[in-house]
């Protein structure tokens, strides 16, 4: 896990420039089956880490990575399995068009279609995206039904700032590749979109910024809501945080690497909960 590899190159350095040369950086892989089990691994546990945050709902959410080794294809949760009970082996690898991976996906082959419409559209939309995220949190709802941005209130709603973006189309249940489409259209070259009356999405370049940022997403909407209602009740508005200050405070806080960074001790504490860590047997190059 030494050789530089796509899981880096992919994510910018520039945040290093104003930190101390010691800043952590994501790991890199010469071995294309370790970088896939190393991912499918990580995805398992962000899985997990949304099931201690109560970020289930019943069968719907996912969250998608795309396979280093092939990168047409995504893996996913089956459906219908709790997140908490997502482990490696039960994952599934998706093409673009929807078809289950035989060879290489676990032994639940029950896809989510909601999950296929929305998150093949980001995945083929968007070639930087690795993960995406989605699912029906209690905050993002609420704040959706507004049917508005965040505001930059905080420092942490500033990560945000001009980096995420509305969809106000709900037509129910996404069963087909049109709302698909028009969801990742929505999404644009942004990180972040809050799906009216539905919930957030978050598409990065790592499952740790997607992780923490999906986190982040909830607890603005749920603050600004808090700060909406004291302020009302005083007839007065939030005071906003001026654009230049925002915005630098989102290439800082809200960059690539920054969120990378953030993410990576959820994983830790999980890692520290459960006395499992990522452990690599090398496989013969045949399943290549």
């Amino acid at each position: 896990m030494t050789a530089p590899s796509g899981y880096a190159s992919d994510i910018s350095t520039k945040i290093l420039k104003d930190h101390p040369k010691n800043v952590p950086v994501p790991p890199t892989f010469s071995d294309a089956l370790e970088h896939r089990a190393f991912l499918k691994f990580r995805l398992a546990q962000a899985y997990r880490i949304f099931a201690k945050y109560g970020y289930d709902e019943g069968v719907a959410g996912h969250i998608t990575v795309r396979d280093p080794i092939r990168p047409d294809c995504y893996w996913v949760n089956p459906w219908g399995v709790h997140f908490k009970l997502i482990q490696p082996e039960l994952l599934l690898l998706v093409d673009h068009e929807g078809k289950i991976q035989d060879k290489e996906s676990g032994p639940f082959r029950f896809l989510n279609r909601s999950a296929y419409m929305i998150h093949s559209a980001i995945h083929e939309a968007r070639p930087d995206v690795i993960c995406a995220a989605h699912s029906h949190t209690t905050y993002a709802k609420a704040f959706g039904s507004l049917g508005k941005l965040l505001d930059p209130i905080t420092q942490d709603s500033c990560a945000f700032y001009e980096d995420h973006t509305l969809y106000s189309e709900f037509r129910g249940i996404v069963e087909d590749r049109e709302e698909g489409l028009a969801i990742a259209a929505a999404l644009g070259s942004k990180k972040a979109a809050i799906l009216q009356n539905h919930g957030g999405l978050v598409a990065t370049k790592s499952i740790e910024s997607t992780i923490f940022f999906f986190i982040s997403l909830e607890k603005c909407c749920k603050v600004q809501m808090i700060a909406d209602q004291a302020a009302a009740a005083l007839g007065q508005r939030p005071r906003l945080i001026d654009h230049a200050s925002a915005v630098k405070t989102r290439q800082l806080l809200g960059s690539e690497l920054g969120g990378w960074f953030s993410g990576v001790p959820e994983f830790q504490l999980l890692e520290h909960e459960e006395g499992k860590k990522f452990e690599y047997t090398p496989a013969h190059e045949s399943n290549l």
